[in-house]
């Protein structure tokens, strides 16, 4: 299994991605995080809009020590 690489975050922020698109994207930082945590940072009752944080620390350490 490829590890995910910090430059992959960048894919999570194309616009309009697919809901099975982002998920894919989502769940592959989470399951290479040592660390993770989610914040709901605001909810529209009227439109349905909301806007979730995530925080979280990904594992490098098997990235540096295939280099070696």
């Amino acid at each position: 299994m490829s590890r995910f690489q910090p430059t992959d975050l960048n894919a999570l922020e194309r616009a309009q991605a697919s809901p099975a698109a982002l998920n894919q994207g989502l769940w592959a930082v989470l399951s290479n995080s040592l660390v993770t945590k989610a914040k709901v940072d605001s909810f529209n009752l009227e439109t349905g809009e909301y806007r979730v944080v995530l925080q979280g620390t990904l594992d490098l350490v098997e990235e540096k020590s295939e280099k070696l």
